[in-house]
């Protein structure tokens, strides 16, 4: 991800992106081109990984080895950058449009877990972070053990150790105030997707 200093986003913060977010985009190479799969995630505390599941049915998995690099794609923000939110263009017109977006990518390599065991503390984990705030909390031990262990079959492990993450926050910040202010407050007036934007500006 190309990142110019005035978007950069240190490790940290990029951590907390990731951590809001909650699910994001695996990619990894096969033999018949790139796969996809969409997961959430729950982020070690020593930030060295990441863990999930997906269904047994999804291929996505199958072309995993040992080693298997995947690219980890999280988007927080997105919305379009109108020329016309630009006061300044009234002076110099020579703008164009543009895309303001939070975004992290994370490189790691994905290990393939089907120890029932290692299912089963990884879907506790991700219920109970993910449950955080509700009353009552759902408890994946609130399932009767038949079932929930004819669940766990359906489903895969993973692991994704973490060898990099890149943040971006690309907010206006290369435009003038009076500019940076505008799409702000035009993005505020819209709908949910950009009013998240807006709000991060």
């Amino acid at each position: 991800m190309h990142v110019p200093p005035q978007f950069y986003v240190d490790d940290q913060e990029a951590w907390r992106i990731v951590e809001e977010v909650g699910a994001g985009t695996l990619v990894i190479s096969t033999p018949e081109g790139l796969a996809s799969v969409f997961v959430p995630v729950i982020v070690s505390t020593d930030h060295c990984t990441l863990l999930s599941h997906l269904a047994r049915a999804n291929p996505w998995w199958k072309t995993v080895g040992e080693g298997t690099e995947a690219l980890g794609l999280f988007l927080a923000a997105s919305a379009y950058v109108s020329p016309n939110f630009y006061p300044s263009r009234l002076e110099n017109p020579d703008v164009v449009p543009t895309w303001n977006y939070v975004a992290v990518e994370i490189r790691g390599r994905v290990t393939v877990h089907h120890d029932a065991q290692w299912k089963l503390d990884q879907v506790r984990e991700l219920t109970r972070h993910f449950e955080r705030g509700y009353d009552p909390e759902w408890k994946v031990d609130d399932l009767e053990e038949t079932y929930r262990d004819d669940q766990l079959r359906g489903i895969v492990g993973l692991e994704i150790t973490v060898q990099a993450i890149e943040g971006k926050a690309k907010l206006s910040q290369n435009r003038p105030a009076i500019d940076h202010d505008s799409v702000r407050d035009h993005l505020a007036e819209s709908s949910p997707r950009e009013r998240n934007v807006a709000e991060r500006m």
